[in-house]
């Protein structure tokens, strides 16, 4: 299980660590129109980043960043998975001009949560986190950020995604 900090204080997180290699759990979480998907919903290469909540710096730093650098990966689907419901997800992309990222929600049963190892069960959130996934949803890259409102490395991401 990974160790990480929220606001300096120890989390702990529910849920199996995925790692470099493993088959990529699936989740069943909730779009922004609320429908259902799940891992197989997207095919190719998938960056997958994982933030507490849209509506904190950070979080918002790092959506704008991939939304940013997603029209140049090429044929690359990039996701951005947090507890936030679908409608302030759908708002918040609405007010900030994102249209590379599908943003999609945990809130109902925390499923990637619990997939990926990334709920904070106390404060049911998503830790900060960034997976790549390659087109045989193959996991090639694992980042679980050590201190959860701290930048994940987005370099480090996105030269896996071009490797993958």
């Amino acid at each position: 299980m990974a160790s990480i900090t929220f606001k300096g204080q120890p989390k702990e997180l529910v849920g199996k660590e995925v790692k470099v290699g493993d088959q990529a759990p699936d989740f069943k979480v909730v779009a922004n129109d609320l429908s259902e998907k799940k891992l197989q919903d997207f095919s190719g290469v998938k960056l997958i980043s994982v933030v507490p909540s849209l509506d904190t710096g950070v979080c918002d730093a790092q959506t704008r960043r991939f939304n940013e650098e997603a029209s140049s990966l090429g044929d690359v689907t990039v996701l951005t998975v947090s507890m936030d419901l679908p409608f302030a997800q759908k708002r918040w992309c609405g007010a900030n001009g994102i249209e590379n990222v599908i943003t999609l929600s945990d809130h109902r049963d925390a499923s990637f949560g619990q997939a990926y190892g990334v709920l904070i069960q106390d404060l049911r959130l998503l830790t900060r986190s960034v997976f790549v996934v390659n087109e045989n949803n193959e996991v090639t890259y694992v980042e679980y950020v050590s201190e959860a409102t701290d930048h994940p490395n987005y370099e480090a991401a996105l030269d896996a995604v071009k490797q993958a």
